[in-house]
């Protein structure tokens, strides 16, 4: 099945239903793509559930699925601990392949894998097999990590991630074009060998990089494919994250319009609105403004993921509500051939 261009203009037309007017490929300049956050986390994510969403995703023309990491939920007093989504997640590279094997065209997002925890060569290894399974459907999103614990568990010093990052982006490369591949680095070694098989795309899956701060935003710039948001990035702040972004971009000599933006919508689905609501929280009418928002900013993809809302993505959520409101929020925000 060929992979559908999926559009929206920045001030969508109303169809029934509050879905999105979905625009060709000769769309505006404001145009983004539409995808979906497969169950990952909490009682909702069974392998069942994750089929039936990642199959019904897909035969609505959503452009992409995706998956988030939790490594280790710390054991904080009440007050302090992360909030319940992040307690029980798959791994996302087990959840992108198993993915692979019940879909075959919606492309299939890391959102996001952290570096620190990995060697280049073992994470090279897993996003290659990856895309040769999908058939060339990874995009690898890539951060740094933040909770100190895990880093503790993981065996990692928490300080330079900048700097590691960085080359461990610069492995991943070599891996990626030398044949036979050889590097020596300040962190990371990979003696003289073989590395196959190779990805499908090449030269490889599109790196993206996840980060807020300005120099975490140059680094996609100079160094990927394109950016990933966090899980309450509001609408507000897209303009001047993405000229940050493309400003170094231009800078390093790349085309700045070719650096992906992507959005993830932490979407929570309301019968009410309240002045104080967070972005993307809401009814469908208030939900289809704030992607307005973030298609008019400057948003190329964003994707609605419902992991993040506590009546879903937490162990104690009731998984049969949690796959009703999915099901309502897919058939709602569908793409729409033009």
């Amino acid at each position: 099945m060929q992979t559908k261009q999926i559009r929206y203009a920045a001030t969508p037309q109303s169809l029934p239903g509050g879905r999105l007017h979905a625009l060709g490929a000769g769309g505006f300049d404001g145009a983004m793509k539409i995808g979906f956050g497969a169950p990952v986390s909490g009682s909702w994510a069974t392998p069942a559930n994750q089929i039936e969403i990642a199959q019904r995703a897909e035969a609505l023309g959503y452009h992409s699925l995706w998956t988030f990491s939790r490594l280790l939920y710390p054991d904080a007093p009440e007050g302090q601990r992360l909030t319940s989504p992040y307690r029980s997640v798959h791994d996302p590279l087990v959840m992108a392949a198993f993915l692979a094997g019940v879909t075959s065209r919606v492309r299939l997002g890391l959102a996001v894998v952290n570096l620190p925890f990995y060697a280049p060569l073992v994470l090279a290894k897993s996003l290659n097999s990856i895309d040769v399974v999908s058939n060339g459907r990874l995009d690898a999103g890539l951060g740094l990590g933040w909770e100190p614990e895990e880093f503790i568990a993981a065996g990692v010093d928490i300080a330079r991630r900048g700097a590691r990052a960085e080359e461990f982006v610069a492995c991943l490369r070599a891996i990626w074009s030398e044949d036979p591949v050889e590097f020596g680095g300040e962190f990371y070694t990979v003696p003289r060998g073989f590395v196959d098989p190779k990805p499908v795309q090449q030269p490889h899956p599109p790196i993206l990089l996840g980060g807020s701060a300005e120099v975490a935003l140059r680094r996609v710039g100079r160094l990927a494919d394109g950016w990933i948001s966090a899980s309450r990035f509001q609408s507000s702040q897209v303009a001047a994250t993405v000229a940050t972004i493309r400003g170094a971009a231009e800078t390093a000599g790349r085309d700045p319009e070719q650096i992906r933006i992507v959005i993830r919508g932490s979407l929570r689905l309301r019968d009410a609105d309240h002045p104080d609501d967070p972005t993307m929280t809401g009814t469908v009418q208030k939900i289809r403004a704030d992607l307005d928002a973030y298609a008019a900013a400057g948003a190329t993809e964003i994707f609605l993921d419902l992991n993040f809302d506590e009546q879903i993505g937490s162990p104690d959520a009731d998984p049969a509500r949690s796959m009703a409101v999915a099901h309502e929020v897919l058939e709602t925000f569908a793409p729409e051939d033009a």
